[in-house]
């Protein structure tokens, strides 16, 4: 995601290759922000490559113990829909502060930025059809276009705008809901819904051309709709208040100020908790017992509405511990490698993810329970963090990220970090 990469540099594309960016002026919180994001990210992406029951709506006979649902609604109560709108937010923060560092360096920013949409856009589709359907490069690098044609708004009405949206995508839900809710009920095609699943995780297991085609069939069948109907809209209305953010200086000034985070802390968190508590037992429950689809609907409707007051209360707990002492020092040092490269980390997971339940590797799909899951996530993003600390001591940017800097400055920059 463009969002995951850092701040341009201003250096000039004319020169040699650029250096790395210096520490010094760099958004170390932001960068720290990113690779908290990561974790999120993963959790959720993780479930969806170990089981195609995963947003199906009926629950994996093969995992219906209590253990599983408890895992299952924890996972949906702490992440699910929260950690894409954090990488939205930070999408429309970086936006700016490239358009920033354009203008420092005298460099036509709009067909920079163009060339950088479509990289993320040719990564994205790579990704989706090779590794993950749940892709979101490609919607990012779309939006972006939006994004740069509505770049020149100013913090109040960038801010109007993605409230806007945010109410008419929550309130289009609702509405759904209630509509839903007096008519008479559909019986739920059950047998139907498993044997989908059922010959998903086959055609998963089988080759890896198959695999493939069960992507293509996965984002033909669905994944569209929540692309377009909930996490598009969502997605651009935080790019534009990262944009405000950054733009009104707000929040360089409030992350200064742990007073502030703490206010924003008990204002946001108790209003997304109820919202994801809502969300997540209606959506996922703690056992087998389906809730009637109104009800579905109107947890996703009020998730929608309070998931970014959790999202704001996240990045206000972040910014509140890392200026905690040496605690919050190690903190950040541990989190900032890994979101300067989170696009290579992103992808990364997603290659590991195929490995392990595809056909590419060892085809594990619908065979690991929820909780061994959520343990394989802790353990590979730790291992993230470790690596990413040793690449960025001796690289200028992650892999991937140094490949689309390429593309967008259209010359070779950096590989290596000049020595001190």
């Amino acid at each position: 995601m463009a969002m995951m990469t850092s701040a341009e540099s201003s250096t000039n594309p004319s020169s040699p290759a650029p250096a790395p960016a210096p520490a010094v002026g760099r958004e170390h919180a932001i960068d720290a922000l990113r690779g908290f994001a990561l974790l999120g990210i993963l959790m959720v992406n993780a479930g969806s490559f170990a089981s195609t029951y995963f947003g199906v709506g009926v629950v994996d006979p093969a995992f219906s113990r209590p253990v599983d649902h408890a895992v299952r609604w924890w996972v949906s109560f702490i992440f699910e829909t929260k950690f894409y709108l954090l990488f939205s937010l930070l999408f429309g923060y970086s936006f700016a502060l490239q358009m920033d560092s354009a203008a420092r360096s005298g460099n036509a920013f709009v067909p920079r930025f163009l060339r950088r949409l479509l990289g993320l856009l040719l990564l994205g589709l790579a990704h989706a059809w090779l590794l993950f359907a749940g892709d979101i490069l490609v919607t990012y690098a779309l939006l972006g276009v939006l994004l740069l044609a509505w770049r020149g708004l100013k913090p109040v009405a960038a801010t109007v705008l993605a409230l806007a949206l945010l109410g008419m995508v929550a309130g289009g839900w609702g509405l759904l809901a209630w509509l839903v809710a007096h008519v008479p009920p559909i019986e739920v095609p059950v047998a139907e819904l498993h044997a989908k699943a059922q010959q998903a995780a086959q055609a998963y297991r089988a080759s890896a051309l198959d695999a493939i085609a069960q992507r293509g069939r996965d984002m033909a069948e669905g994944v569209w709709f929540v692309l377009v109907f909930v996490q598009g809209p969502c997605a651009l209305a935080m790019f534009l208040l990262g944009l405000a953010a950054h733009r009104s200086g707000y929040l360089a000034r409030v992350a200064q100020q742990p007073a502030r985070l703490r206010r924003w802390m008990v204002r946001c968190l108790p209003v997304g908790g109820a919202g994801a508590l809502f969300y997540a037992t209606a959506q996922v429950g703690t056992s087998s017992v389906q809730q009637p689809e109104h009800v579905v609907l109107a947890a996703l409707a009020v998730d929608l509405a309070t998931a970014p007051f959790l999202t704001v209360g996240y990045v206000a707990l972040l910014l509140w511990l890392l200026q905690h002492g040496t605690g919050g020092q190690r903190l950040g040092a541990a989190l900032e490698p890994a979101g300067r490269m989170a696009l290579s980390n992103y992808l990364l997971q997603s290659l590991v993810g195929a490995t392990v339940f595809t056909a590419y590797g060892f085809a594990l799909v619908g065979q690991v329970a929820p909780w061994l899951v959520v343990l394989g996530v802790f353990a590979l993003y730790g291992a993230q963090l470790v690596w990413s600390r040793r690449w960025m001591a001796t690289h200028a940017y992650g892999p991937v990220e140094w490949w689309l800097r390429a593309f967008t400055l259209w010359q070779w920059p950096a590989w290596r970090r000049p020595a001190p």
